[in-house]
């Protein structure tokens, strides 16, 4: 890494997820505590409100049970999320930041991109500060074409899990701003096609010392984690590390 070059970006998966029920306000206050550059947390609909949850069920974050989508907003609301976290409204989220970090939001579940971007474009206008601080992401095709739609101030990354090649191009088609790729699927040969193109990379779920090692020495653009502390205090290392080696 050079003098140059901007340091990883690390992104707290689901807030600092493996210190605090994921998806929860009290897991983004823990990763902002920790110095987390962005949030990431997933967003879907319910009875026209914007809530942050991964699953299309309830079971294995909350005590609830069933689909997600059966559900009433007030009974969402009424359901234990983890050490008595509620699940979040994405306004509650972003009023919790208020721009002190980027927030990666993944667009889950059916048409949630229209009301997503609506409240972004809303949110721009009011408060500048979010600009180029808010990145919309989606493994969905449809939603990340909506996402691309007339933007204004916020970013757009392409998830993928498989077909590099289909993703890139659906990447630059769209203008996209970065490509998030799994660790498994990550090579020296995707991220230099990748930069080439424009394309930062951002690799997910990063969390063992030696994925975090390998993704600082390729010299990635940022990484997906459950534990952003570890992953901030393997940059800090890294980055001495080779500040020293370069020292006359």
């Amino acid at each position: 890494m050079s003098p140059e070059t901007p340091p990883m970006l690390v992104f707290a998966h689901r807030g600092a997820s493996a210190a605090a029920p994921e998806n929860t306000l009290r897991a983004i206050r823990r990763a902002i505590d920790m110095g987390a550059d962005w949030i990431e947390i997933d967003v879907q609909q319910v009875q026209n409100t914007l809530v942050v949850f991964h699953d299309d069920t309830l079971e294995r974050t909350t005590n609830g049970r069933g689909p997600l989508a059966a559900r009433t907003l007030t009974e969402l609301r009424s359901l234990d999320a983890g050490d008595g976290e509620r699940i979040p409204l994405l306004s509650e989220v972003l009023d919790l930041i208020d721009a002190r970090v980027g927030l990666n939001i993944e667009l889950k579940g059916p048409d949630v991109a229209g009301p997503v971007v609506a409240l972004v474009r809303g949110l721009l206008q009011q408060r500048p500060a979010w600009r180029e601080r808010l990145l919309l992401s989606s493994f969905d095709v449809a939603q990340t074409e909506h996402a691309a739609c007339d933007r204004d101030g916020w970013k757009l990354g392409i998830l993928f899990e498989e077909r590099a090649d289909a993703a890139m191009e659906r990447a630059i088609a769209l203008g996209a701003d970065s490509l998030h790729v799994s660790r498994e699927m990550l090579s020296p040969a995707l991220l230099a096609a990748a930069h080439r193109a424009g394309l930062a990379v951002y690799v997910y779920t990063v969390n063992t010392a030696e994925d975090l090692a390998r993704c600082l020495a390729l010299g990635v653009d940022g990484v997906f984690s459950d534990v952003p502390d570890r992953a901030l205090a393997l940059r800090n290392s890294y980055a001495n590390t080779h500040a020293g080696a370069r020292a006359p």
